[in-house]
């Protein structure tokens, strides 16, 4: 590659089209399809077109599973947080990681980027813009021949008598025999507020999910709940639109300084964690979660360098009341007046708040229906979490209650106590992507074994046409004998 002459990615999707050529992918579709009450039957229905969608349908596609849906609903290029609620200058994770690439060399962000702009630039750049990955993620869709369908809206999953699924949405009813959720952070919930909040004007508050008008707060007083990663964003994104003042809101005596569970990042971790002892699983996630995540170092440095940026630690918020068009917030260390509070209070598992799962969620199974919470380990983030099979899929409280449940995946972010993390960050996306696809054409092909055994036995192809030996040369004597 001539450093100077970036190829292009027109070269770089024929390296692309090559590489899956000789790889013989996407597989021969192998599924038999099926009917129901006179319509065709989808094979798997994937909500959600964000990187984890993409990543699972891309995949399903490589493996011979074509007859898929891919819905979302948002506007084509606005799918996931990206361009959306996230306002990180740039991603956390190191620019080298392979991602969602499937294992292909050429579908890598780095093979993106440097097709367009060279090995040069490749080397100068620090971390992946958050909107340039976006990019990434809109030409990932198009080269996989992703099938998504944006602004459709998953209303309802009503489990039928045939054992299919009804993906009722504004469009219609779509029948499937799985469904994948590929939801997201919030994809069994929602973002998560303190209650406090509910009793103040709902224009003095958002939480950092929201769709913000900073613009509104040139010149104003905010203040921030919280200093992980998208509170540091949303107060910096706070401060560069003209705030006033940005007063940060901190519980703990001192921010945490390290990531520790990525620093035991290892192949080991994305195969193994599942395979752990419930116990050993709980005892990980634990302790990541006490000690919690840093907010990225470039996100700090981008409050920090604003000259009123105030950072109050040991200050959780005891009380919050409006004083006119403002807000009074009391701490421990005394009371602030702002204009405008934005809670970076994460989100939680709540399924009164998905409506799509109104027929299935009183039956789905969590981590604390089942595994004793051991002492001292109290966590209600890990109790809340999905107990889940091996493919990902929702199980029962109580079995046999609601058989539907099993072809119900939930590859989101809650499925990290059962799975490891596969299913909410960029770095073993692509492991997760497959775990649930191998499992899912198990169960296609076992649900379908007697078509596979009919297929087998109709299978007439000659491999020997008969004129393999010649007819003047004797028959050996004993091939005779053996007659």
């Amino acid at each position: 590659m001539n450093a100077m002459n970036p190829p292009g990615l027109a070269a770089l999707e024929a390296r692309l089209r090559e590489d899956l050529d000789f790889l013989e992918l996407p597989a021969k579709p192998w599924v038999p399809p099926h009917q129901a009450d006179g319509q065709p039957v989808t094979d798997v229905v994937v909500v959600g077109a964000g990187m984890c969608g993409l990543a699972a349908a891309a995949c399903l596609r490589l493996h011979g599973i074509s007859n898929i849906r891919v819905l979302d609903r948002a506007p084509a290029g606005q799918e996931g947080p990206w361009v959306t609620f996230a306002r990180m200058e740039t991603l956390r994770s190191p620019k080298t990681l392979a991602g969602p690439a499937l294992g292909l060399p050429a579908l890598t962000f780095r093979a993106w980027f440097q097709a367009q702009f060279g090995a040069q630039a490749w080397e100068r750049l620090g971390k992946i813009p958050r909107a340039q990955w976006m990019e990434y993620l809109v030409w990932f869709r198009r080269v996989m021949a992703v099938p998504v369908e944006n602004g459709v809206a998953v209303e309802l999953l009503r489990p039928r008598g045939d054992g299919l699924l009804a993906v009722e949405t504004g469009e219609g009813a779509i029948l499937a025999r799985h469904v994948v959720l590929a939801s997201g952070r919030d994809g069994l919930g929602g973002a998560w507020a303190p209650e406090m909040a509910a009793a103040l004007p709902r224009h003095l508050w958002a939480h950092s999910r929201d769709d913000i008008d900073f613009a509104a707060l040139r010149g104003k007083r905010v203040a921030v709940v919280g200093a992980g990663a998208s509170a540091m964003d949303n107060a910096a994104t706070a401060l560069e639109a003209g705030a006033a003042s940005l007063d940060m809101f901190v519980r703990r005596a001192s921010l945490p300084r390290v990531n520790a569970f990525t620093g035991i990042g290892s192949q080991g971790v994305v195969h193994g964690f599942q395979a752990l002892p419930d116990a050993w699983k709980w005892r990980f996630l634990h302790h990541a979660l006490s000690v919690q995540t840093p907010p990225p170092r470039d996100s700090t440095l981008r409050v920090a360098r604003h000259p009123g940026a105030r950072l109050h630690l040991s200050s959780p918020i005891r009380a919050l009341e409006p004083v006119g068009d403002a807000l009074r917030v009391q701490t421990p260390h005394g009371s602030y007046e702002v204009d405008f509070i934005i809670f970076g209070t994460g989100f939680r598992v709540d399924l009164s708040l998905r409506p799509e799962l109104a027929l299935v969620a009183e039956h789905i199974r969590f981590w604390r229906d089942r595994f004793p919470t051991p002492p001292g380990e109290d966590n209600e983030e890990l109790a809340s979490s999905p107990d889940l099979a091996p493919d990902f899929a929702f199980q029962e409280k109580v079995p046999g209650a609601c058989p539907a449940l099993a072809r119900i995946h939930s590859f989101n972010y809650p499925s990290t106590l059962s799975h490891g993390k596969l299913t909410g960050d960029i770095p073993a996306v692509s492991a997760g992507a497959q775990r649930l696809t191998r499992s899912i054409a198990r169960h296609l092909f076992v649900a379908d074994k007697e078509t596979h055994f009919e297929r087998l036995k109709a299978f007439d192809t000659p491999e020997l046409l008969g004129d393999e030996w010649p007819a003047t040369t004797p028959v050996p004597e004993f091939l005779h004998e053996a007659s």
